[in-house]
Protein backbone atom coordinates (compact mmCIF):
# COMPACT_ATOMS: atom_id res chain seq x y z
CA UNK A 1 0.00 0.00 0.00
CA UNK A 2 1.47 3.30 -0.89
CA UNK A 3 2.38 5.59 2.18
CA UNK A 4 1.27 9.02 0.70
CA UNK A 5 -1.97 10.29 0.41
CA UNK A 6 -2.73 13.52 -1.56
CA UNK A 7 0.34 15.86 -2.19
CA UNK A 8 0.70 19.69 -3.48
CA UNK A 9 3.51 21.17 -5.10
CA UNK A 10 4.40 24.91 -6.17
CA UNK A 11 5.70 24.69 -9.34
CA UNK A 12 7.94 28.39 -10.55
CA UNK A 13 7.07 29.93 -13.57
CA UNK A 14 8.78 32.33 -15.46
CA UNK A 15 7.01 36.07 -15.61
CA UNK A 16 4.22 35.58 -17.83
CA UNK A 17 3.76 38.73 -20.37
CA UNK A 18 0.90 39.56 -22.95
CA UNK A 19 0.97 37.64 -25.40
CA UNK A 20 3.05 34.95 -24.20
CA UNK A 21 2.01 31.63 -25.06
CA UNK A 22 1.17 30.43 -21.80
CA UNK A 23 0.11 27.06 -22.65
CA UNK A 24 3.78 25.96 -23.28
CA UNK A 25 4.97 27.96 -20.40
CA UNK A 26 3.02 25.69 -18.21
CA UNK A 27 3.92 22.56 -20.29
CA UNK A 28 7.28 23.57 -19.72
CA UNK A 29 7.49 24.34 -16.07
CA UNK A 30 5.69 21.04 -14.89
CA UNK A 31 7.73 18.93 -17.11
CA UNK A 32 11.45 20.75 -15.92
CA UNK A 33 10.12 20.75 -12.42
CA UNK A 34 9.82 17.00 -12.66
CA UNK A 35 13.05 16.48 -13.80
CA UNK A 36 15.20 18.54 -11.63
CA UNK A 37 12.97 16.97 -8.48
CA UNK A 38 12.99 13.67 -9.72
CA UNK A 39 8.67 13.25 -9.18
CA UNK A 40 6.52 11.66 -12.18
CA UNK A 41 3.48 12.69 -13.38
CA UNK A 42 0.39 10.25 -12.86
CA UNK A 43 -2.82 10.17 -14.63
CA UNK A 44 -5.33 12.43 -12.76
CA UNK A 45 -3.04 14.22 -11.22
CA UNK A 46 -4.14 18.15 -11.51
CA UNK A 47 -2.45 21.27 -12.74
CA UNK A 48 -3.74 24.27 -11.38
CA UNK A 49 -2.82 27.90 -13.03
CA UNK A 50 -3.17 31.10 -11.19
CA UNK A 51 -6.22 33.31 -12.95
CA UNK A 52 -3.50 35.96 -13.24
CA UNK A 53 -1.46 34.44 -15.75
CA UNK A 54 -3.91 34.01 -18.13
CA UNK A 55 -5.23 37.28 -17.87
CA UNK A 56 -1.74 38.54 -18.24
CA UNK A 57 -0.74 36.38 -21.45
CA UNK A 58 -4.06 37.59 -23.00
CA UNK A 59 -2.80 41.38 -22.36
CA UNK A 60 -6.11 41.78 -19.76
CA UNK A 61 -6.15 44.98 -18.55
CA UNK A 62 -8.28 48.51 -18.95
CA UNK A 63 -7.57 52.00 -17.98
CA UNK A 64 -9.52 54.07 -15.38
CA UNK A 65 -10.40 56.25 -18.71
CA UNK A 66 -11.98 52.54 -20.00
CA UNK A 67 -14.25 52.73 -16.83
CA UNK A 68 -15.31 55.94 -16.98
CA UNK A 69 -16.46 56.14 -20.21
CA UNK A 70 -18.67 53.44 -19.24
CA UNK A 71 -19.99 55.35 -16.61
CA UNK A 72 -21.18 58.43 -18.54
CA UNK A 73 -22.75 56.13 -21.24
CA UNK A 74 -24.39 54.20 -19.16
CA UNK A 75 -25.54 56.78 -16.23
CA UNK A 76 -25.96 60.02 -18.46
CA UNK A 77 -27.14 62.26 -15.45
CA UNK A 78 -24.15 62.04 -14.08
CA UNK A 79 -25.00 61.25 -10.99
CA UNK A 80 -25.43 57.36 -9.22
CA UNK A 81 -25.46 55.46 -6.32
CA UNK A 82 -22.83 52.92 -5.97
CA UNK A 83 -23.61 50.28 -3.27
CA UNK A 84 -21.76 47.47 -1.15
CA UNK A 85 -18.24 47.99 -2.08
CA UNK A 86 -16.08 45.94 -0.52
CA UNK A 87 -12.87 47.65 1.29
CA UNK A 88 -10.31 47.28 -0.65
CA UNK A 89 -7.29 49.09 -2.37
CA UNK A 90 -6.57 46.52 -4.73
CA UNK A 91 -10.09 44.92 -5.47
CA UNK A 92 -12.41 48.26 -5.52
CA UNK A 93 -9.73 51.75 -4.97
CA UNK A 94 -9.00 52.17 -8.38
CA UNK A 95 -12.60 50.74 -9.79
CA UNK A 96 -14.12 54.28 -7.97
CA UNK A 97 -11.48 56.08 -9.33
CA UNK A 98 -12.63 55.32 -12.69
CA UNK A 99 -16.63 55.77 -11.57
CA UNK A 100 -15.93 59.23 -10.16
CA UNK A 101 -13.95 60.44 -13.36
CA UNK A 102 -17.35 59.42 -15.22
CA UNK A 103 -19.81 61.14 -12.77
CA UNK A 104 -20.85 64.33 -11.26
CA UNK A 105 -21.89 63.09 -8.21
CA UNK A 106 -21.67 59.61 -5.88
CA UNK A 107 -23.99 58.80 -3.07
CA UNK A 108 -21.61 55.92 -1.42
CA UNK A 109 -23.22 53.52 0.44
CA UNK A 110 -21.59 50.99 2.49
CA UNK A 111 -22.25 48.00 4.62
CA UNK A 112 -21.65 47.89 7.83
CA UNK A 113 -19.79 46.85 10.22
CA UNK A 114 -18.34 44.87 7.37
CA UNK A 115 -18.21 44.00 3.66
CA UNK A 116 -19.30 41.41 2.17
CA UNK A 117 -16.83 39.32 2.51
CA UNK A 118 -15.90 40.40 5.83
CA UNK A 119 -13.74 43.27 6.02
CA UNK A 120 -14.21 44.89 9.03
CA UNK A 121 -15.38 48.89 9.31
CA UNK A 122 -15.67 48.71 13.00
CA UNK A 123 -16.17 45.80 15.05
CA UNK A 124 -19.76 44.19 16.30
CA UNK A 125 -18.91 45.26 19.28
CA UNK A 126 -18.86 48.91 18.78
CA UNK A 127 -22.02 48.74 16.76
CA UNK A 128 -23.81 47.21 20.24
CA UNK A 129 -22.14 49.80 22.67
CA UNK A 130 -23.66 52.49 20.44
CA UNK A 131 -26.89 50.90 20.67
CA UNK A 132 -26.87 51.03 16.99
CA UNK A 133 -29.18 48.65 14.63
CA UNK A 134 -27.27 47.86 11.91
CA UNK A 135 -30.74 45.91 9.73
CA UNK A 136 -32.64 49.49 10.06
CA UNK A 137 -30.11 52.32 10.91
CA UNK A 138 -28.91 54.63 8.10
CA UNK A 139 -25.96 56.43 8.99
CA UNK A 140 -24.21 60.04 7.52
CA UNK A 141 -20.48 60.09 8.14
CA UNK A 142 -21.21 62.71 11.11
CA UNK A 143 -23.01 60.21 13.08
CA UNK A 144 -20.63 57.39 11.96
CA UNK A 145 -17.56 59.63 13.45
CA UNK A 146 -19.66 60.79 16.52
CA UNK A 147 -20.35 56.96 17.36
CA UNK A 148 -17.55 55.18 16.42
CA UNK A 149 -14.42 58.12 15.35
CA UNK A 150 -11.91 57.23 13.33
CA UNK A 151 -11.60 53.22 13.10
CA UNK A 152 -8.66 51.40 10.74
CA UNK A 153 -9.00 48.26 9.31
CA UNK A 154 -6.99 45.77 11.57
CA UNK A 155 -4.91 44.60 9.21
CA UNK A 156 -4.36 47.01 6.62
CA UNK A 157 -4.58 50.08 8.83
CA UNK A 158 -6.45 52.17 6.52
CA UNK A 159 -9.78 54.15 7.46
CA UNK A 160 -11.42 53.38 4.46
CA UNK A 161 -14.32 55.73 4.93
CA UNK A 162 -10.97 58.44 4.20
CA UNK A 163 -9.59 56.85 1.86
CA UNK A 164 -13.01 56.22 -0.40
CA UNK A 165 -14.15 59.88 0.36
CA UNK A 166 -10.80 61.22 -1.18
CA UNK A 167 -10.51 59.23 -3.98
CA UNK A 168 -13.78 60.54 -5.08
CA UNK A 169 -13.01 64.41 -4.51
CA UNK A 170 -9.51 63.85 -6.29
CA UNK A 171 -11.40 63.39 -9.72
CA UNK A 172 -13.56 66.52 -9.07
CA UNK A 173 -16.92 64.71 -7.89
CA UNK A 174 -19.06 65.56 -5.40
CA UNK A 175 -19.73 62.61 -2.97
CA UNK A 176 -22.14 61.34 0.06
CA UNK A 177 -21.29 58.93 2.34
CA UNK A 178 -23.92 56.92 3.97
CA UNK A 179 -23.63 53.35 5.81
CA UNK A 180 -26.77 50.85 5.91
CA UNK A 181 -27.55 47.22 4.42
CA UNK A 182 -30.82 47.39 2.43
CA UNK A 183 -29.89 47.71 -1.04
CA UNK A 184 -32.99 49.16 -1.45
CA UNK A 185 -32.32 52.31 1.49
CA UNK A 186 -30.09 54.05 -1.60
CA UNK A 187 -33.40 55.12 -3.16
CA UNK A 188 -33.40 57.62 -0.86
CA UNK A 189 -31.36 59.48 -2.15
CA UNK A 190 -30.86 58.46 -6.20
CA UNK A 191 -33.16 56.03 -8.78
CA UNK A 192 -29.92 55.24 -10.38
CA UNK A 193 -27.76 52.31 -9.01
CA UNK A 194 -24.27 50.84 -9.84
CA UNK A 195 -24.71 47.72 -7.19
CA UNK A 196 -20.87 46.50 -6.53
CA UNK A 197 -21.11 43.60 -4.19
CA UNK A 198 -19.83 40.08 -5.89
CA UNK A 199 -22.01 37.10 -4.32
CA UNK A 200 -25.12 38.98 -3.76
CA UNK A 201 -25.74 40.96 -6.79
CA UNK A 202 -28.66 39.44 -8.51
CA UNK A 203 -30.44 39.58 -5.48
CA UNK A 204 -29.65 43.73 -4.88
CA UNK A 205 -30.49 43.90 -8.38
CA UNK A 206 -33.83 42.28 -7.45
CA UNK A 207 -34.34 44.23 -4.97
CA UNK A 208 -33.24 47.33 -6.62
CA UNK A 209 -35.74 46.66 -8.77
CA UNK A 210 -39.25 45.69 -7.48
CA UNK A 211 -38.37 48.94 -4.89
CA UNK A 212 -38.54 51.24 -7.84
CA UNK A 213 -34.44 51.97 -9.01
CA UNK A 214 -34.69 53.56 -12.88
CA UNK A 215 -31.17 52.71 -13.30
CA UNK A 216 -29.32 48.83 -12.32
CA UNK A 217 -26.23 48.02 -13.22
CA UNK A 218 -23.60 46.33 -11.76
CA UNK A 219 -20.43 45.80 -11.74
CA UNK A 220 -20.50 42.59 -13.82
CA UNK A 221 -22.23 45.34 -16.65
CA UNK A 222 -19.37 46.90 -16.97
CA UNK A 223 -16.60 46.73 -19.89
CA UNK A 224 -18.62 43.67 -20.99
CA UNK A 225 -16.71 44.76 -24.46
CA UNK A 226 -13.63 46.48 -24.83
CA UNK A 227 -13.82 50.52 -24.71
CA UNK A 228 -11.74 53.04 -26.15
CA UNK A 229 -9.91 51.19 -28.56
CA UNK A 230 -8.52 48.38 -25.66
CA UNK A 231 -7.87 44.97 -25.25
CA UNK A 232 -9.34 44.82 -21.98
CA UNK A 233 -12.67 42.93 -21.18
CA UNK A 234 -14.85 40.39 -19.79
CA UNK A 235 -17.89 39.65 -21.27
CA UNK A 236 -19.53 37.50 -18.78
CA UNK A 237 -17.99 39.19 -15.15
CA UNK A 238 -17.17 42.48 -16.32
CA UNK A 239 -14.95 43.92 -13.40
CA UNK A 240 -15.80 41.57 -11.22
CA UNK A 241 -12.48 40.07 -10.30
CA UNK A 242 -10.52 42.80 -11.53
CA UNK A 243 -7.61 43.58 -9.22
CA UNK A 244 -5.35 46.82 -9.18
CA UNK A 245 -2.83 46.79 -12.10
CA UNK A 246 -0.98 50.40 -11.78
CA UNK A 247 -2.46 53.64 -10.22
CA UNK A 248 -4.51 54.56 -13.91
CA UNK A 249 -5.30 50.51 -14.92
CA UNK A 250 -6.73 47.25 -13.87
CA UNK A 251 -5.91 43.64 -14.80
CA UNK A 252 -9.51 41.71 -15.36
CA UNK A 253 -10.43 38.82 -14.63
CA UNK A 254 -9.70 36.11 -17.67
CA UNK A 255 -11.87 34.95 -20.75
CA UNK A 256 -11.50 32.70 -23.21
CA UNK A 257 -10.10 30.13 -20.84
CA UNK A 258 -11.89 26.62 -21.60
CA UNK A 259 -9.19 26.25 -24.80
CA UNK A 260 -6.27 26.87 -23.09
CA UNK A 261 -7.02 24.39 -20.35
CA UNK A 262 -8.14 21.98 -22.93
CA UNK A 263 -4.63 22.55 -25.00
CA UNK A 264 -2.31 22.31 -21.82
CA UNK A 265 -4.38 18.72 -20.89
CA UNK A 266 -3.46 17.55 -24.74
CA UNK A 267 -0.12 19.03 -24.71
CA UNK A 268 0.68 17.19 -21.66
CA UNK A 269 -0.86 13.36 -22.55
CA UNK A 270 0.91 13.78 -25.81
CA UNK A 271 4.14 14.70 -23.68
CA UNK A 272 3.62 11.89 -20.94
CA UNK A 273 0.74 9.47 -22.17
CA UNK A 274 -0.80 10.83 -19.06
CA UNK A 275 -4.55 11.73 -19.03
CA UNK A 276 -3.83 15.17 -15.99
CA UNK A 277 -6.80 17.62 -15.54
CA UNK A 278 -6.23 21.55 -15.61
CA UNK A 279 -8.11 24.30 -14.23
CA UNK A 280 -7.77 27.89 -13.79
CA UNK A 281 -7.86 29.36 -10.31
CA UNK A 282 -8.57 32.41 -8.57
CA UNK A 283 -9.72 32.99 -4.84
CA UNK A 284 -9.86 30.18 -2.29
CA UNK A 285 -13.11 29.68 -0.97
CA UNK A 286 -12.24 30.05 2.66
CA UNK A 287 -12.49 32.01 6.00
CA UNK A 288 -9.64 33.83 8.26
CA UNK A 289 -10.83 32.88 11.54
CA UNK A 290 -8.92 36.09 13.22
CA UNK A 291 -10.10 38.91 10.71
CA UNK A 292 -13.31 37.18 9.97
CA UNK A 293 -12.55 37.68 6.20
CA UNK A 294 -13.44 35.67 3.64
CA UNK A 295 -11.44 35.45 0.61
CA UNK A 296 -13.67 34.85 -2.64
CA UNK A 297 -13.71 38.43 -3.97
CA UNK A 298 -13.65 37.00 -7.51
CA UNK A 299 -16.89 36.07 -8.67
CA UNK A 300 -15.87 32.18 -8.97
CA UNK A 301 -13.10 29.91 -7.72
CA UNK A 302 -12.69 28.47 -10.98
CA UNK A 303 -13.75 29.99 -14.02
CA UNK A 304 -11.87 27.45 -16.60
CA UNK A 305 -11.33 23.38 -15.61
CA UNK A 306 -11.35 20.41 -17.45
CA UNK A 307 -14.75 18.11 -17.76
CA UNK A 308 -13.01 15.27 -14.94
CA UNK A 309 -13.26 18.21 -12.26
CA UNK A 310 -16.55 18.67 -12.72
CA UNK A 311 -19.15 17.88 -9.86
CA UNK A 312 -18.57 16.68 -5.93
CA UNK A 313 -16.49 14.13 -4.42
CA UNK A 314 -18.14 11.10 -3.41
CA UNK A 315 -16.66 9.67 -0.19
CA UNK A 316 -17.41 7.87 2.69
CA UNK A 317 -16.05 8.94 6.31
CA UNK A 318 -13.76 6.50 7.55
CA UNK A 319 -13.85 7.33 11.49
CA UNK A 320 -17.79 6.90 10.99
CA UNK A 321 -17.17 3.81 9.64
CA UNK A 322 -14.70 2.90 12.12
CA UNK A 323 -16.46 3.98 15.17
CA UNK A 324 -20.20 2.72 14.43
CA UNK A 325 -19.83 0.19 11.24
CA UNK A 326 -16.78 -2.11 12.49
CA UNK A 327 -16.66 -0.26 16.14
CA UNK A 328 -15.59 -4.50 17.23
CA UNK A 329 -12.93 -4.41 14.99
CA UNK A 330 -8.88 -3.90 15.20
CA UNK A 331 -5.92 -3.80 13.15
CA UNK A 332 -5.73 -5.44 10.21
CA UNK A 333 -9.33 -7.03 10.06
CA UNK A 334 -10.48 -3.16 10.37
CA UNK A 335 -8.42 -2.67 7.70
CA UNK A 336 -9.62 -4.86 5.40
CA UNK A 337 -13.35 -4.37 6.49
CA UNK A 338 -12.78 -0.52 5.74
CA UNK A 339 -11.18 -0.94 2.77
CA UNK A 340 -14.21 -3.50 1.35
CA UNK A 341 -16.28 -0.49 2.25
CA UNK A 342 -14.83 2.11 -0.10
CA UNK A 343 -14.56 -0.70 -2.85
CA UNK A 344 -18.13 -1.37 -2.48
CA UNK A 345 -19.73 2.11 -2.05
CA UNK A 346 -22.45 3.15 -4.71
CA UNK A 347 -22.06 6.34 -7.01
CA UNK A 348 -24.41 8.28 -5.38
CA UNK A 349 -23.82 8.58 -1.25
CA UNK A 350 -26.24 11.69 -1.30
CA UNK A 351 -28.57 11.26 2.06
CA UNK A 352 -25.86 7.75 3.55
CA UNK A 353 -25.05 7.83 7.40
CA UNK A 354 -20.85 7.14 5.94
CA UNK A 355 -20.96 10.51 4.71
CA UNK A 356 -21.94 12.43 7.74
CA UNK A 357 -18.78 14.85 8.45
CA UNK A 358 -17.33 14.66 4.41
CA UNK A 359 -19.43 17.70 3.48
CA UNK A 360 -20.13 18.19 0.08
CA UNK A 361 -18.62 20.92 -2.22
CA UNK A 362 -17.60 21.62 -5.92
CA UNK A 363 -14.55 20.10 -6.53
CA UNK A 364 -13.31 22.75 -8.27
CA UNK A 365 -14.12 25.08 -5.44
CA UNK A 366 -12.02 22.60 -3.11
CA UNK A 367 -8.85 22.03 -5.45
CA UNK A 368 -8.85 26.21 -6.25
CA UNK A 369 -8.67 26.55 -2.97
CA UNK A 370 -6.09 24.58 -2.09
CA UNK A 371 -3.92 25.54 -5.31
CA UNK A 372 -4.95 29.11 -3.54
CA UNK A 373 -3.40 28.35 -0.53
CA UNK A 374 0.01 26.40 -2.02
CA UNK A 375 1.00 29.80 -4.81
CA UNK A 376 0.00 32.63 -2.34
CA UNK A 377 -0.22 35.99 -3.19
CA UNK A 378 2.94 37.19 -2.78
CA UNK A 379 6.71 36.62 -4.32
CA UNK A 380 6.49 32.65 -3.45
CA UNK A 381 6.62 32.51 -7.98
CA UNK A 382 4.69 29.52 -8.06
CA UNK A 383 1.88 30.35 -9.64
CA UNK A 384 1.12 26.98 -11.09
CA UNK A 385 0.35 23.95 -8.49
CA UNK A 386 0.25 20.41 -9.05
CA UNK A 387 -1.37 18.57 -7.27
CA UNK A 388 -1.31 14.34 -6.87
CA UNK A 389 -3.00 12.10 -5.49
CA UNK A 390 -6.13 13.93 -5.01
CA UNK A 391 -8.83 11.62 -6.12
CA UNK A 392 -6.85 8.37 -4.40
CA UNK A 393 -8.82 6.87 -1.21
CA UNK A 394 -7.71 4.25 1.10
CA UNK A 395 -7.51 1.65 -1.16
CA UNK A 396 -5.39 3.00 -3.68
CA UNK A 397 -1.76 1.46 -4.64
Amino acid sequence: MRKVGTSTRGIRCPIIRSGDDLAQVVVNSVLEAAKAEGFTLRDRDIIGITESLLARSQGNYASIDAIASEIKAKFPGGELGVIFPILSRNRFATLLKGIARGAKKIYLMLSYPRDEVGNALLSEALIEKAGVNPYTDILTVPEYRKLFGYPKHEFTGIDYVELYTDIVEQESCKIELIFANHAQMILNYTKHVLTCDVHTRQDSKHKLKVAGAETIYGLDDLLTTPQLGEKGFNPQYGLLGSNKATDDSIKLFPRDGQPVVEKIQQMLLTKTGKHIEVLIYGDGAFKDPQGHIWELADPVVSPFFTPGLSGTPSEVKLKYLADNDFKNLTGAELTKAIAASIKAKPKDLVGTKATLGTTPRQITDLVGSLCDLVSGSGDKGTPVVLIQGYFDNYTDN
